[in-house]
């Protein structure tokens, strides 16, 4: 698709467009001529984004966990396409919370439930009677961890599947008014998000008791070396850009979007394995 494809009043708002798939994808969309409401939580990350992008980009503060700056956000969008509507809504923000289930801070499987699925559905509400006015388009970005669980990222692959689930409810409610709902899910990207994980992997072990340690340390360290291995077999985030440029323009957007080699075997082992098989896999590639 070229820029002349794009017609000038269709808008786009993305989440989590400070860094990562966020970023490419609010890039991406602006190089073809979308009108990109690009959601950050910092003034220099729109700065950044800004110098990069045509004047069709506009950051705009979102933190998808306050509704008050959700609210906000809102009404900047609908100022700027009150007649038209919106064209699209990537629903890309998240947060990775790791760490053994039995130890778990409650308070850190809130925040990741309230980021990763309260957020995505708040920011939709708040969004799609502008979505129903141009027969507008969800994006969702999952993760093979909404695929198949791995120990450890319960929190993570919990919030997820979640998505997954919920994506599937609204791509059935909402097709009466023509408003499709594709999900994509990413392998490794490399992104901060992903060092981000491997710094969590390094603080969860720091932070965990004595007799935590003894029991889990083992474990978490082998799944770090594994985390380690798999760096070399990431995908660039302008892969997943494309999946999200498809999903806003095809005349028949998928479902369902499996994004790298990763991607593609947790599909496999998600429909076709056996859960004891599943879990000698996850088990054993870490050792």
């Amino acid at each position: 698709m070229s820029t002349n494809d794009v017609p000038a009043s269709k808008a786009i708002v993305i989440t989590g467009a400070s860094t990562g798939i966020g970023r490419a994808c609010a890039l991406h969309l602006d190089q073809l001529g979308f009108r990109v409401f690009a959601g950050i939580r910092n003034t220099l990350d729109g700065e950044a984004l800004q110098e990069t992008a045509s004047d069709r980009l506009q950051p705009v503060y979102l933190d998808v966990t306050n509704y008050e700056s959700i609210r906000t956000a809102a009404n900047i969008v609908e100022s700027g396409c009150r007649v038209s509507g919106l064209s699209g809504l990537v629903n890309n923000a998240g947060i990775v919370i790791a760490g053994p289930l039995e130890f778990l801070p409650l308070d850190s499987l809130r925040s990741q439930l309230e980021t990763n699925v309260v957020g995505q559905i708040a920011v939709t509400q708040a969004l799609l009677a502008l979505l129903r006015r141009a027969r507008g388009r969800i994006v969702n970005m999952s993760s093979v961890s909404g695929r198949v669980a791995a120990p450890f990222l319960g929190p993570y692959s919990a919030s997820k599947f979640a998505l997954e689930a919920l994506s599937d409810s609204m791509r059935l409610e909402l097709r009466p008014w023509g408003i499709s709902v594709s999900v994509v899910e990413p392998g490794p990207i490399a992104t901060p998000l992903w060092k981000k994980s491997r710094a969590v992997t390094k603080n969860t072990l720091a932070k965990l008791s004595p007799q935590a340690h003894q029991l889990y340390g083992p474990s978490i360290k082998a799944a770090g070396r594994w985390e380690r291995e798999i760096t070399r077999e990431m995908t660039s985030p302008e892969v997943v850009a494309r999946a999200v440029e498809h999903a806003l323009t095809s005349r028949r957007p998928r479902t369902r979007y499996r994004i790298g080699k990763a991607g593609r075997v947790a599909d496999l082992v998600a429909r076709f394995a056996p859960d004891r098989l599943r879990d000698w896999l996850l088990i054993h590639q870490r050792e």
